[in-house]
């Protein structure tokens, strides 16, 4: 039985000295950065609560047990068999990516990515000496039409969102069959960020990339606990192969790039892949719950603004450009009504006039919040 997580009031929350608590002043209400408010998962707390106590916090070791936590998860949520042999732990998932884009690509190859799309996604082939190139989303779907003409180019690799943030799109079977069978034929790796996995919400079904036909020999996913269960700063995720071939990849990668794992990190990502299913069972009815109530709230005081409620995450990509083009909104959100959004515009061009905000918290600060946007008028009203 299902039931909503609470969340602490504003006042203890601000007693938090994470990114979200302390970048803005406290009359602000932040609704920005991708942390929830809702407190740990009873299992994560326990565990990482126990290492404390035994003063367990040294090097992560290079244990087993992490991908067998993942195998199980995986094979309870989606039906997918991983072989734990084949899951290896990364301090995060943009090192995880940058570091398999390391293995492939040479100086000014170039890597493909679908804007609007999660801002490190732009710096992440850089930093492996690599080239961009931007093949944008249509209507929040991949472009596969596109997609086929870029890969025809043979880029060294495709950089995937999956589930897509900050749209929120769950691609389906059929579009990841499409973008495998791309890959195959034009010799392109393909990445998939599946940090947003666990977060698939009522309505859609997740696919992961690497259970489709034909995807083990193509690419590969890196994961992570971190956004469901709001680690992000225990710092741990993994690579997850399902070939000989890509798991050759990860094999030439030196030492360091696994022992930098947090320890806490794995041991709270054991915890909640291996007894956090109840918990995130919750999770996910709350974040239902949230996304009903904004577009409840959108739609009688915010009618100016289009969406399309996500099918993941706790994400809205909000279409504000009434209220200004580039990343005006965000900046007057903040400046008049003293709520922090992240600006579209970080997320690429196709970002213009949008703001992404983050649902994950309780129905009075959703509500004061967008009562707070309200009072901003579009540039017509002013």
């Amino acid at each position: 039985m299902t039931a909503e997580l609470t969340v602490a009031p504003l006042a203890e929350l601000r007693l938090r000295t994470s990114v979200k608590w302390r970048n803005y002043p406290e009359d602000v209400l932040p609704l920005f950065v991708a942390e929830m408010d809702y407190d740990l998962a009873p299992p994560v707390a326990t565990a990482l609560h126990a290492a404390i106590s035994r003063s367990d916090t040294g090097y992560a070791p290079a244990s087993a047990e992490l991908g067998k936590a993942y195998a199980g998860f995986a094979s309870r949520r989606w039906g997918w068999e991983v072989d734990p042999a084949q899951v290896t732990s990364v301090t995060d998932v943009g090192v995880g990516v940058i570091e398999v884009l390391r293995q492939r690509v040479r100086l000014g190859d170039v890597v493909a990515i679908s804007p609007p799309v999660y801002p490190p996604f732009f710096d992440w082939a850089p930093e492996a000496s690599a080239r961009l190139l931007s093949v944008p989303l249509v209507a929040g779907r991949l472009d596969l039409p596109a997609i086929e003409r870029a890969f025809a180019t043979h880029p060294a690799a495709y950089v995937l969102s999956n589930p897509h943030n900050p749209v929120g799109r769950v691609h389906t079977f059929d579009e990841l069959g499409a973008l495998v069978r791309l890959a195959r034929l034009y010799g392109v790796l393909l990445i998939s960020d599946e940090i947003h996995a666990p977060l698939v919400l009522p309505g859609a079904v997740f696919t992961p990339l690497l259970s489709v036909p034909g995807a083990a020999e193509v690419a590969v996913a890196v994961v992570s606990a971190s956004k469901a269960f709001n680690l992000a700063g225990l710092k741990c995720a993994a690579i997850v192969t399902a070939s000989d071939r890509t798991a050759a990849l990860v094999a030439r990668m030196p030492a360091e790039v696994h022992e930098r794992t947090g320890h806490l990190g794995v041991v709270a990502s054991i915890a909640a892949f291996s007894s956090g299913d109840s918990w995130l069972d919750d999770l996910i009815f709350s974040l239902a719950a949230r996304r009903d109530q904004l577009a409840d709230l959108l739609a009688t005081r915010l009618p100016a603004v289009r969406w399309t409620p996500p099918e993941a995450t706790y994400l809205s990509w909000l279409d504000c450009s009434a209220w200004g083009g580039d990343g005006v909104p965000a900046a007057r959100f903040l400046a008049e009504g003293r709520v922090a959004v992240e600006p579209g515009t970080r997320f690429g061009a196709a970002g213009a006039g949008f703001v992404r905000l983050n649902f994950a918290t309780s129905p009075e600060i959703l509500d004061e919040a967008v009562s707070r946007l309200a009072g901003v008028p579009t540039v017509e009203a002013g």
